[in-house]
């Protein structure tokens, strides 16, 4: 039976060629006008993506000042580097360019501008919730996390190792331009990473026991299979414009709640597990997920059989088989040898880590930590589930 649900889905999509120089433009119909652009490292700057956005704001007369230098797994150090620029600089609105690592540190940034008073790490240590957050938006240079649209962020505490999200609809993007042409250049390993957390939002919707609608599941099906074939296009060639726009368009719908309506919310095990991953070794948040995820579905399909059983078919296309154990684990094996056709890991050791049982503890305890409580909707995991499961994944 469908479960009741709210949508709310407010990012307003500007996408195609050329449409990063209507950025200023929409700052300004947002009110925009004191902007912190927050962005990585030198592609920004070698793309010529931030002088287009640059010289937008300033036809549109809107100041603005830059906080380069984000990283994967996003830093706590540059979130309060930002608050304290902000605060100079009477910044009022926030402009991520480039994909989740920038726009997450855009929206703690935003927390932390708009609640001074407080410490914004509370927000991800889930002591508080915000009250208030500045406007953000992005220009999307990595299509990944789907943070575009989405209420989440997720920042790492690198003194704890804690990598840690919050999700809270204050933080939504006012607007997301995406331009598919500035993914082109990027490195295999980094789209292909992607394309799986692309797939992964919408598989921990997918992989539940509370609720399901046929058009959820179908438009959640629709997806995976169009981030499947697409993912395989980049792999032989990168630079593919239409492939590049459907995985880019996907990234979006798999994490604005789209695929989550109807259901209970959706497991994020996979994502828990892999966050502990990428606090204690920094590894790539795709591919993480990619070295987790058959560890996690082996140890938890039995209580999820039913939807097991119809991603093996509907989206692995695999043939039934005798039983509906047999099919779910051909759908199983089907996706790792969908990872291993784009490159990906399937187990910790091709991720290129090795973590010793004492490890293993700290990673699971972490991990319980973070949820509270046994937790995930395919099946609870405890301690000793979580343990298991990273042991299994080595």
């Amino acid at each position: 039976m469908a479960y009741g649900f709210e949508y709310y889905s407010p990012t307003k999509v500007v996408f195609g060629k050329g449409v990063e120089e209507k950025t200023g433009r929409y700052i300004q119909a947002y009110g925009g006008k004191k902007v912190l652009i927050v962005y990585g490292g030198k592609s920004a700057q070698r793309s010529g993506i931030l002088d287009r956005v640059k010289a937008s704001l300033e036809a549109e007369g809107i100041q603005h000042t830059e906080l380069g230098g984000v990283v994967p797994n996003p830093r706590l150090d540059k979130v309060y580097d930002g608050i304290r620029i902000g605060q100079a600089e009477h910044i009022d609105f926030l402009l991520a360019i480039g994909g989740g690592s920038a726009i997450d540190t855009a929206k703690a940034i935003a927390y932390g501008l708009a609640e001074p008073e407080h410490d914004v790490w509370e927000l991800y240590e889930h002591t508080r919730t915000a009250q208030k957050c500045l406007p953000v938006a992005s220009v999307l240079t990595i299509a990944a996390a789907g943070s575009e649209t989405s209420k989440g962020s997720v920042i790492t505490n690198e003194k704890t190792g804690q990598k840690r999200a919050y999700d809270d609809n204050l933080a939504r993007p006012k607007f997301a331009i995406m331009n598919p042409e500035y993914t082109e250049t990027l490195p295999d390993y980094q789209t292909q990473s992607g394309c799986v957390d692309i797939m992964m939002h919408t598989m921990e919707r997918y992989f539940t026991n509370g609720g399901n609608m046929e058009l959820t599941d179908a438009i959640a099906e629709g997806l995976l299979r169009t981030v499947i074939q697409n993912a395989k296009i980049l792999h032989r060639d990168p630079g593919n414009y239409d492939a590049r726009a459907e995985i880019m368009w996907a990234g979006s719908l798999a994490h604005n709640d789209l695929t989550g309506c109807g259901n209970d919310g959706g497991d994020f095990m996979s994502h828990k597990l892999e966050h502990e991953l990428g606090g204690m070794f920094d590894v790539t948040h795709g591919a993480g997920l990619a070295a987790i995820w058959p560890s996690w579905a082996r140890y938890v399909y039995q209580e999820c059989m039913p939807r097991f059983v119809r991603f093996a078919i509907q989206v692995m296309q695999v043939a039934p088989g005798a039983t509906d154990a047999e099919t779910a684990l051909q759908g199983i094996s089907a996706m790792e040898d969908f990872y291993h056709s784009i490159g990906m890991p399937i187990n910790l050791k091709e991720l290129g880590i090795q973590p010793t049982d004492e490890q293993i503890a700290e990673l699971a305890e972490g991990c319980i930590a973070a949820c509270g409580s046994k937790t995930g909707t395919a099946k609870a995991l405890s301690l000793s589930d979580m343990i298991a499961i990273y042991q299994n994944a080595r």
